[in-house]
């Protein structure tokens, strides 16, 4: 048979044989138009629609959760599967099963991470205060709404909020809940949207309720008198601090330290932590401790173990003979995040905006929104009351002669016409008919509509009463006083975070426990440190370096000292001598950017050894600019490792050095001109990343060369070189000293 000719696919659209317009072209778009087009809706949306709460205490994803569950009935049924409330919240929020199950896990009492907690859960749900205890899958947890929730939908269903097509607009769903109590104060909230976060701690909820109800009577009461301080699920000793307490009720923004609770079993000597503060975990307390033993900054312990179990959270310190515990638990409080801060940042979406407030703040936007519900709820019952009393008084006027209602029933002819023939023959409105036509045939007695029309002297007075409440401020603000004084008693509880006023003098550092002893310094070029005593430098030869690298700085002091590393990139990492090693020569010693954890590309340029921050930093920069900045501007009063903004990066560093006292400086330029500078023309800053004063007046093209300290004989003539004012351009000179460059950083 013959063979079939094979035909030719035709080409495929989009495919290899096919033709795509302007396919492989590249389009140019401006940065601008980019970032208004794209960037700015996704991050208004971020701002407005998911990261940052609301003054009714809620983000977006919070609300689509209760409403839901309030809709399924959840406020007073059974508990039901949490995978059930999680399907059909997907109706308001289509962010995906997981995201939603993790955001209904934080409100459960079961997870402990809400002062206030609003699903009542059953099942495991993991626990805040530890980052490997996470919640069981959605199929085996159950939940249904806590009792405070009444608080929350007591009154949505009187228009006393806004209602919004939901994203496909088959459903409505509140824009903000009625809450009846500031919700915003009364549980942690924390987000990060584009540009801005917001971080708002706790409050106790009788506090809060007392605050509330103190600032209606009077806007100007003194918010300190009844908020005494932050109140944290996971308990806790907050460290009383009025000025900074101050801060955040006034701006929104500030600090609250708060510190482990712990007790000590003398039979077993060992130290028992049950409360953490609420921005760490078990975890991350036990990797730090590890981390110090191993290390030798801490000798005291000889086990830690987490014995949390279903009653709580148990984290077990074993001492060591003779240890005393409140001295190491002072201790422990410096260096691990036994104790820790929770810095607040009270940013709130008002009216679509965000706004960051402080507490007397807050409470002004709340009592705003909640007299605003207030008064729609009261117009709402206004409405219904007068309604009722029209269909009253057109009942009022059948009773005058009901069989003449009757006649008029039996006799039109048609349906459609019942209404109208009442309406002519009483009187009365279409509405008030449309009653009167659907009165039952045993109800057409006398008694009966007696009954109904002798309500309608209570109905006159209800109306009177909610129109001069609508019209009168002081009773709708007492009508708030009354609900947050009920909100107070049938759900406040006791404080769980103690407040410790009379803080303990622990020296804010760490006790020299510690030998001192004299040590050479030794740092390199590529970023090599060495700390050798003397009795084995002199029993050493040379000095063991990477091939190509050289010692650029050696110190004599002590163990002691402190130790500054600036670095490339414009950060400073601070340690202590005996944080590092005794060494030898015959080793090439500690790897800096290794050890302290430096940044990628990040390498250290100048050692500062310091043992009181007196003196000051120089730094000369290419742009001619020196910088005098005090020493004590990198001391800081707790451990930390690490310093943005150690020194100005607009120009880049030429010459950097730590100096007891001013001096003279004999700076180069590459025009060929010289200048000596004394340090004490330039004003010493605080700030660390100040640019400095203009030193050497410079045309653009010109940069600074190099700068060396000056030393007499160094220059012909130095008179010429010296200045009475700064900036100056220098002189051309003679000099023994060659112009080529210097080794810049």
């Amino acid at each position: 048979m013959p063979r079939k000719k094979k035909e030719t696919p035709a080409p495929r659209r989009g495919g290899v044989h096919g033709h795509i317009e302007n396919g492989g072209v590249v389009i140019q778009q401006p940065i601008v138009s980019t970032l208004r087009e794209n960037y700015m809706p996704y991050a208004m949306s971020v701002i407005v629609s998911r990261a940052i709460p609301e003054i009714d205490g809620f983000k977006p994803s919070h609300r689509k959760i209760l409403y839901t569950m309030y809709m399924m009935g959840l406020l007073n049924g059974n508990k039901r599967k949490s995978a059930d409330i999680v399907g059909q919240t997907m109706a308001l929020n289509p962010h995906g099963d997981q995201a939603i199950y993790e955001t209904m896990v934080r409100l459960t009492r079961g997870n402990g991470a809400l002062l206030v907690p609003y699903v009542e859960s059953k099942g495991n749900f993991g626990k805040a205060y530890s980052r490997d205890m996470s919640a069981a899958a959605s199929r085996y947890t159950e939940a249904k709404l806590e009792k405070v929730c009444k608080e929350l939908f007591s009154e949505i269903d009187r228009d006393t909020v806004d209602f919004v097509d939901n994203y496909n607009g088959q459903m409505k769903e509140p824009v903000l809940l009625p809450v009846t109590f500031p919700s915003i104060l009364t549980n942690a909230n924390t987000g990060i949207a584009v540009g801005m976060a917001s971080n708002i701690c706790s409050f106790n909820l009788l506090e809060v309720c007392e605050t509330a109800i103190a600032r209606l009577r009077d806007p100007d009461a003194p918010i300190a008198e009844t908020l005494k301080a932050p109140d944290f699920p996971g308990g806790g000793l907050v460290l009383y601090d009025p000025a900074e307490l101050e801060k955040i009720y006034t701006t929104g923004r500030g600090s609250v330290r708060v510190r482990s609770r712990y007790a000590y079993d003398k039979g077993s000597h060992c130290v028992d932590i049950t409360e953490i503060p609420p921005t760490t975990t078990v975890e991350a307390i036990m990797d730090k401790t590890v981390e110090l033993v191993k290390a030798g900054k801490v000798r005291e312990i000889s086990d830690i173990r987490d014995e949390t179990d279903l009653s709580g959270l148990k984290l077990t310190i074993d001492l060591k003979r003779g240890v005393d515990p409140d001295k190491l638990m002072q201790k422990l409080f410096r260096m691990t995040p036994l104790e820790d801060s929770f810095s607040c940042n009270f940013n709130v979406l008002i009216g679509g905006s965000p706004r960051v407030l402080g507490v007397d703040g807050l409470l002004e936007e709340w009592t705003a929104f909640r007299r605003e519900c207030v008064r729609r709820g009261i117009f709402y019952n206004l409405q219904k009351k007068k309604e009722k009393l029209h269909l009253l008084k057109g009942l009022q006027k059948i009773l005058l002669d009901i069989d003449k209602a009757v006649a008029i029933v039996r006799e039109t002819q048609e349906e459609k016409e019942v209404v109208p023939n009442l309406m002519i023959g009483f009187g009365i409105s279409q509405v008030q008919a449309e009653y009167v036509a659907e009165i039952k045939l045993r109800h057409l007695n006398r008694e009966y509509i007696l009954n109904r029309t002798k309500e309608i002297e209570a109905l006159l007075e209800e109306i009177a009463g909610l129109e001069e409440t609508l019209q009168s401020p002081k009773k709708v603000d007492a009508l708030i006083i009354k609900q947050l004084r009920e909100v107070a008693k049938n759900y406040g509880q006791p404080r769980r975070s103690q407040i410790l006023y009379d803080l303990p003098d622990d020296g804010g550092e760490e006790p020299e426990d510690i030998p001192t002893y004299p040590v050479h310094l030794f740092f390199t070029r590529e970023g090599y440190f060495k700390k050798i005593t003397p009795q084995s430098l002199r029993m050493s030869g040379e000095q063991k370096l990477k091939e190509g690298d050289e010692v650029t700085q050696t110190v004599e002091t002590t163990t002691g000292a402190h130790l500054l590393f600036f670095t490339n990139q414009g950060q400073v990492y601070k340690s202590r001598a005996t944080e590092f090693e005794d060494t030898k020569a015959s080793v090439l010693g500690d790897y800096l950017p290794q050890r302290l954890g430096m940044d990628p590309g990040e390498l250290p340029v100048y050692m500062a050894v310091t043992m009181d921050y007196k003196g000051y930093m120089l730094f000369a920069f290419e742009n001619g600019k020196i910088a005098k900045v005090e020493l004590s501007s990198y001391a800081t009063k707790t451990n930390r490792k690490k310093l943005i903004g150690a020194y100005s990066i607009k120009s880049p560093l030429v010459y950097i050095e730590a100096i007891p006292d001013d001096a003279e400086y004999l700076c180069a330029t590459t025009a060929s001109r010289m200048l000596i500078v004394n340090t004490a023309m330039v004003a010493p800053k605080a700030a660390r990343d100040t640019q400095g004063v203009q030193a050497l007046s410079m045309k653009s093209t010109v940069r600074l060369l190099w700068v060396r300290p000056y030393q007499e004989g160094q220059v012909e003539n130095p008179h010429r070189l010296r200045t009475k004012a700064l900036p100056a351009a220098g002189a051309l000179v003679k000099t023994g000293v060659e112009l080529g460059e210097q080794l810049t950083l």
